[in-house]
This record gives C-alpha cells, sequence and structure tokens, in this order.
C-alpha cells in the first residue's frame, strides 16, 4: 500500500474528473437553452465554470471514496461520480420530442469532444522532450480520455434517466415512448443490477474500447 502513489493517482485525476463529470452537465444546460428552456440559465448552470455543477458528494466524496478504497482492495484505481443534475423543463423546449433528442446528446457529445482535447494534449505530451512536466501531463491525459469516453458510454445506454434513455424516448413513436419512459423510476436499480452483475461491464466496456483505440490511432499513439 503506497501511500504517495495514491496520492500522484488523487492529483493526477482530480482535474479530468471534475472537468469530465461538471462540463457533461454544462453542455445539458447550454442545449437546453439553445433549444428555448432558460430554467437552468436562471438557475446559474449555463457556465463553464465547473464550480457551478460540482456536487460535493457526487463530484468530490464519493470518486475520492471508490478511489482510495479499490486502490487498497484491488490496487488498482477506479473512478466513478457525477455532478449536479441540471434542471431541464422539457415542455418548454420550441420541439419537446425533437430538442429532447438534442438536450440529451448535449452531453456525451461534450465527453468525446473532451476525450479527443487530452488525446492531442497526449499527443503533445510525447512529441515534447520528457520531463517531469510532460510525465504528469501524459499521465493525467490517458485519465482525461478514459474517464470521459466511460461516462459517454454509460451516459448513451437507453435506460431512463440516463441521456440514452432520453434520446430513445425523443426518437421512439409516442406509442412507444409512451411506455418506455415509465422504466425511469426504475432505471437506477436496473443500473446498480447492471453494475453488480458484472453486465454492465460486458455491454459497455466493448463501445469504451473501441472508441479509445480509435482516437489513439487517429493521433498516431499506437
Amino acid at each position: 500500500m503506497d501511500i504517495a502513489a495514491l496520492i500522484q493517482t488523487i492529483s493526477i485525476s482530480a482535474l479530468p474528473v471534475i472537468f469530465a463529470i461538471t462540463l457533461h452537465e454544462a453542455a445539458h444546460a447550454y442545449a437546453a437553452r439553445h433549444f428555448g428552456d432558460t430554467t437552468a440559465w436562471a438557475a446559474g448552470r449555463v457556465s463553464l465554470n465547473p464550480l457551478r455543477h460540482v456536487d460535493p458528494v457526487g463530484t468530490l466524496l464519493v470518486p475520492g471514496a471508490i478511489l482510495v478504497v479499490s486502490y487498497f482492495a484491488a490496487g488498482s484505481a477506479m473512478l466513478f461520480g457525477w455532478a449536479k443534475p441540471v434542471p431541464v423543463n422539457f415542455g418548454r423546449l420550441r420541439k419537446p420530442l425533437r430538442d429532447m433528442v438534442w438536450v440529451a446528446a448535449a452531453g456525451p457529445a461534450i465527453n468525446l469532444l473532451m476525450a479527443l482535447g487530452w488525446a492531442a494534449l497526449l499527443k503533445l505530451a510525447t512529441i515534447l522532450p520528457y520531463t517531469s512536466y510532460t510525465r504528469p501531463l501524459g499521465m493525467m491525459s490517458l485519465v482525461g480520455i478514459d474517464i470521459n469516453l466511460v461516462l459517454m458510454a454509460l451516459n448513451l445506454l437507453p435506460l431512463p434517466p440516463l441521456d440514452g434513455g432520453r434520446i430513445a424516448v425523443g426518437l421512439l413513436p409516442y406509442r412507444l415512448a409512451a411506455p418506455f419512459s415509465r422504466l425511469e423510476r426504475w432505471g437506477f436499480p436496473i443500473l446498480l443490477l447492471l453494475l453488480f452483475t458484472h453486465m454492465l461491464d460486458l455491454i459497455i466496456w466493448p463501445v469504451i474500447v473501441a472508441f479509445r483505440r480509435s482516437i489513439l490511432l487517429f493521433f498516431q499513439l499506437i
């Protein structure tokens, strides 16, 4: 149990994790305002300032606790967390069903964009001379790529209230969308069941691995 290594892991992971979680919610807020709902704007959530989206429990306490427990129990770091959900009144969108899709898709889309941004920084770290600055930049960039792809893949699951569930409700015919949307109250228990039975790994990891490999190939990092 190397405390110094754990502290280094937390230091390297903190920035990419906070940005991945909070800017995901910021993207929802920007999209909602663009399509006519000012609820998030009135709440001060249309902002790229991560502090406006940080949930003390979900963004700081839970990821930190999971990181420490997983590190000492399994010898490897694992991360999971969430930000304050953005308040969206879908009824105030100009075309609720259509615009719901765009508002929901904005979160995973910004995670993909951030994964590409971190990959660009990783490329920069490999090009520059190896120093005490480029090494942590490279490590931080790898975390940034992975955490953003995990959040993207997880949120695209077609399960209300995840973003993928919102997208599915917006795309399905009404006769199917209405009963499907009623799954929302069961969404979190279903997600926990998938997590604890390891079915979630089987569903999302092939997507994460495929995107990760594609991004690294694009930037000629493998």
